[in-house]
């Protein structure tokens, strides 16, 4: 897998390949500034458009997005946490019954 991309990574790769966000923006036919906005907040068609255009999956670029969470205000680990709270319980539940 290599190095984790980074921002400055993600966006060398960009310049080494002769593109700008807002070039790749206007190619895929993506309002600029929700290319500019990819590194604050999840944007799928930015993703997807940064992910063909470097051949990464979107998911090695932004691994703390992917898989999609159903909740964006709990922390996946949170979450994680929660969902085997009720499994725990709907296993006690089948016990009881």
């Amino acid at each position: 897998m290599g190095a984790p991309w980074t921002k400055p990574r993600i966006k060398c790769a960009l310049e080494e390949r002769g593109m700008t966000l807002t070039g790749l923006a206007e190619l895929k036919g993506i309002y600029p500034s929700q290319m500019r906005s990819v590194w604050t907040r999840t944007s799928r068609p930015a993703e997807k458009a940064l992910s063909e255009f470097l051949g990464v999956p979107a998911a090695e670029l932004f691994p703390e997005r992917y898989p999609p969470r159903k909740s964006r205000i709990l922390s996946a680990e949170n979450e994680a946490l929660i969902a085997r709270e009720k499994a725990r319980r709907a296993a006690d539940n089948e016990a009881a019954a």
